[in-house]
């Protein structure tokens, strides 16, 4: 049933001129039965249209299945590897030299860019996605081909020439990567890293990073800043606010490169409201003897 089903959605696919690697991908996934086979074979069964034992074959085919899908994805991506990306009007990173070295031009490599060429910086840009390479030219980008995360590709894109490098790739994994290298490579220049969250700005500055920045950080306090002005807060107290949360995370983090994270928890700000405070009592205490008066008040002297 299976082999039958994918055959069937492999050619249906490539009718539409789907690739062969996405048909292949559709079938395997696709072959499995569904579950409302369960349904329908219970419909049958109990109109007489199929026995019991009819029914109790179908539905372990259909199980089976299910629980074959899995395990053919994991064989099917094995034996066909995804086709490489086309690198066809695609130039390679090679004889590159430049002030700043961006590795990475995505959303965040190219917000970085337009600083550095607005202000006529000699920027060479890198990314490993041929496609990504090819858009950017539509916008009068000139990106060469190179993975950041080897040293032969940095060495070509011209990292011991570079003043400073970028690098402003997705993956936190490949951004340590390529930090490590430039630090223990190329230690003229200065290194400024994209950060995906926390663990990973703690990662870079252990590394030697002599900047990073999570990715999300100021987008999110713009927009938090804005949400009380809308509110009506005044501006000194929006800015004095915002002062006050970044100096917090910068505390934080310094107590995490620490080890202190429990610490470091106490400075944030949570929503969980705090125990109500002991009730005051309704009347004075009063000394339940003399001699407990005379001891209280000794003490209190001392």
């Amino acid at each position: 049933m299976m082999f039958a089903k994918a055959v069937s959605i492999y050619l249906v696919a490539r009718f539409l001129r789907t690739s062969h690697h996405d048909a292949i991908d559709r079938s395997v996934l696709m072959a499995q039965g569904g579950e409302f086979a369960f349904v329908l074979y219970a419909t049958a069964a109990a109109t007489g249209i199929i026995d019991a034992k009819a029914n109790a074959v179908f539905t372990a085919v259909v199980v089976l299945s299910m629980a074959l899908t899995p395990l053919l994805v994991i064989t099917i991506k094995k034996l066909v590897p995804a086709p490489l990306a086309s690198k066809e009007d695609v130039e390679d990173a090679n004889g590159l030299s430049g002030s700043v070295l961006i590795i990475g031009f995505g959303r965040f490599g190219q917000v970085v860019s337009q600083l550095l060429l607005a202000r006529n910086v000699d920027v060479t840009i890198i990314d490993s996605n041929p496609d990504q390479i090819r858009n950017a030219s539509k916008f009068g980008f000139k990106i060469y081909y190179g993975d950041g995360s080897r040293l032969d590709v940095l060495r070509a894109s011209g990292a011991h020439h570079a003043r400073a490098i970028a690098v402003c790739v997705e993956r936190k994994d490949i951004g340590s990567k390529i930090v490590e290298l430039i630090k223990s490579e190329f230690t003229q220049a200065k290194v400024l890293a994209r950060s995906y969250d926390r663990i990973h700005t703690r990662e870079l500055i252990l590394a030697g990073v002599d900047y990073q920045i999570r990715e999300t950080f100021e987008s999110a306090f713009l927009l938090a800043e804005n949400t009380l002005r809308e509110l009506g807060i005044s501006e000194d107290e929006v800015l004095e606010i915002s002062k006050d949360i970044r100096r917090r995370d910068a505390e934080r983090m310094q107590l995490e490169l620490v080890g202190a994270r429990d610490q470091s928890r106490a400075l944030m700000h949570g929503n969980i409201p705090k125990p109500a405070p002991l009730i005051e009592p309704k009347r004075q205490p009063e000394l339940l003897s003399t001699a407990t008066a005379t001891a209280v008040d000794t003490s209190s002297t001392t």
